[in-house]
């Protein structure tokens, strides 16, 4: 299992959010690519991050950061948040991003997902982010009609290769991930999935690897020292 580490942007600092709310965010560093470097150095191979702005307004307002970092360190760089058309998705690509992910415009515009997936292939994800059995779209501030499961059946189908699924009642409160809802997904779909919010403690990571889930993202665990990364990164093995 891989682990992907996080970076939340806003305002081109490290920010982390408790459960999606705005209102409740918490500045870990004013210089993401020191972040970074910190991860590479503790053994990472991925980075997974988001434009919170981005997410609000459809802007790439962090971009030279993702930059920054995608040129200046060896990660696989991820990104979401916001990227609604096919101009940010190759802007973000040209920089250097390993995969873009697709969140509010995976949900509304099929058309654009599709064309996108057809394009880039593997290089596009899809984030699902769970609210009350619902995706959750808009920076998890509105709640879209797919349940869960239509929404990954869709995907499927599409041809998408990895889904980002967070159960936003997790994110961000340090008490564990939902194993049950990773369990059932693994077992029902043949797609890369990657736990997303609540992955709290090493215990978290060893029943995610058991899944033989493709990968775990790592947030505020990293920032408050709950998770020991270069531990989490050998354990995931």
């Amino acid at each position: 299992m891989n682990i992907f580490p996080a970076i939340d942007l806003f305002d081109k600092k490290a920010v982390r959010l408790f459960k999606g709310d705005y209102a409740q965010m918490t500045v870990y560093s004013d210089n993401p690519i020191e972040v970074a470097r910190d991860f590479e150095a503790k053994g990472a191979k991925y980075i997974h991050m988001v434009d919170l702005e981005g997410a609000k307004d459809g802007t790439t307002p962090n971009i030279d950061i993702v930059t920054d970092i995608a040129k200046n360190t060896s990660l696989f760089v991820e990104i979401g948040g916001g990227i609604r058309s096919m101009d940010t998705v190759e802007k973000y690509l040209d920089a250097g991003v390993s995969r873009v992910i697709l969140g509010t415009s995976a949900v509304t515009d099929e058309d654009f997902l599709v064309k996108a997936v057809n394009k880039y292939g593997e290089k596009i994800a899809v984030g699902a982010d769970v609210k009350d059995g619902y995706i959750a779209i808009k920076g998890w501030l509105e709640k879209s009609s797919y349940t869960l499961d239509s929404f990954f059946e869709k995907m499927q189908k599409i041809g998408v290769k990895t889904i980002i699924c967070t159960d936003i009642s997790k994110d961000g409160a340090m008490r564990g991930t939902n194993l049950q809802m990773y369990k059932e997904l693994s077992e029902k779909y043949s797609l890369d999935i990657v736990a997303s919010g609540g992955v709290s403690a090493i215990d978290d990571i060893i029943k995610l690897r058991q899944m033989e889930l493709y990968g775990a993202i790592i947030g505020k665990a990293y920032y408050t020292g709950a998770i020991n990364l270069a531990e989490a990164i050998e354990v995931a093995k």
